[in-house]
């Protein structure tokens, strides 16, 4: 399975209400290629893979294929409060088992 597939199928596991980082992915993938976790998020051809719900490890929002704001939107439709362009991660943080 290519990385960019086993990327796309963590994001799935992440529910509403809940947020992942680029780090997170990448150590559950025992790597430490952040980068490419974003490059993956970007390239998503799934409709159902959630990659807005992948954000920086400091809460930074991060990139986003359709733009930040549009990023913000969704994750606010999902109940996750954005203060000054970042996200609580101690208050939303998905961990993967």
């Amino acid at each position: 399975m290519r990385f960019q597939e086993k990327v796309w199928l963590l994001i799935k596991k992440v529910p509403k209400g809940k947020v992942t980082t680029y780090k997170q992915i990448a150590s559950a993938l025992n790597t430490k290629a952040y980068r490419a976790v974003g490059t993956a998020c970007n390239k998503n051809p799934y409709k159902d893979v959630p990659c807005h719900r992948v954000v920086n490890s400091n809460g930074n929002i991060g990139g986003f294929a359709r733009g930040k704001n549009e990023k913000i939107k969704l994750l606010e439709k999902e109940g996750i409060k954005i203060i000054n362009g970042r996200v609580d991660i101690k208050k939303y943080l998905y961990k993967f088992n």
